[in-house]
């Protein structure tokens, strides 16, 4: 793979050097991904279509962000252009214990301040989807407006959803706020918004967070994604739970229906395999316990 010319030339004016190398880098399913070498130092270069400079700018903040909190680690943002974005290159590691319960405190630190409103200051993106973050005070509506909602009808629309499915989706949103009052009294927390096991990078000996899709929301959201998709050791729960104890009380059926929205994500991004743990997760959900 190589840089295409258009972009090598305008990352080397951004950063006054010359590319001498570049390396593949696994992973890139959403934009094209590269290890850059100059005479000084190593990069990590995505690059996409003429669409990528929305979801680009939206990362870039978020990275922002995140690095602003002091919480915890993410690549600093190098340079960025229209459809591509230079990141700091950071050596991948072997994720000890001690990183993973490292990571799991800086996570609870980063989820301490609290507000009142959920959202972002911008629109942004969960893969390649957009996803919607106007400021709302009431939290259940949030997740019912610019969370499930918007996947749930887009899902529905491609048919991989059905009639029933969609009722039962409305039968859960004229419950959720019960269901979600703890979230509501919990506050709302800076979210990375899509913390799973492939977004955390372990370096030197910590842990860093990639890809983030950042808003302000109930922190058992990260929580709940980190849980989903191959799930993160027993030292980072340990960790979360004794820095940040969450209320019990419903905690399962919230993990479900913070669930439902990551993995509507997937059905709309990959497809009906993801539609039998959609219904499976919605029947807990449901189910209230």
């Amino acid at each position: 793979m190589k840089v295409p010319d258009a972009v090598r030339g305008e990352v080397e004016r951004a950063i006054g050097e010359r590319i001498r190398g570049v390396t593949p880098v696994g992973g890139g399913c959403i934009s094209q991904t590269l290890r850059v070498t100059t005479d000084t130092t190593s990069c990590f270069l995505k690059w996409g279509d003429d669409d990528a400079e929305a979801m680009f700018r939206a990362e870039t903040f978020s990275l922002g962000q995140l690095e602003g909190s002091g919480a915890l680690r993410v690549p600093r943002v190098i340079a960025a252009g229209e459809r591509w974005l230079l990141l700091e290159w950071l050596e991948p590691a072997r994720a000890t214990d001690a990183a993973w319960s490292d990571f799991g405190a800086r996570l609870a630190a980063l989820h301490a301040p609290r507000q009142q409103r959920s959202g972002w200051p911008q629109d942004n993106y969960i893969g390649l989807l957009p996803q919607s973050n106007d400021w709302t005070a009431d939290w259940a509506e949030f997740w019912r407006a610019h969370r499930l909602e918007p996947q749930a009808e887009r899902a529905r629309a491609s048919g991989l959803l059905g009639r029933g499915d969609a009722d039962r989706f409305e039968e859960l949103y004229a419950r959720l706020p019960e269901l979600l009052a703890a979230g509501q009294a919990d506050g709302s927390s800076l979210l990375h918004g899509d913390l799973w096991s492939g977004n955390v990078h372990a370096t030197g000996g910590s842990i860093a967070l990639i890809d983030p899709s950042c808003s302000y929301g109930h922190r058992e959201v990260d929580l709940a994604m980190a849980a989903l998709f191959g799930g993160f050791p027993e030292p980072f729960w340990i960790a979360y739970e004794r820095a940040a104890p969450c209320e019990p009380r419903g905690a399962r059926t919230r993990r479900a229906i913070y669930q439902l929205y990551y993995l509507l994500v997937h059905v709309n991004l990959f497809g009906s395999g993801y539609v039998g743990r959609t219904r499976t997760t919605l029947t807990e959900a449901l189910s209230g316990k």
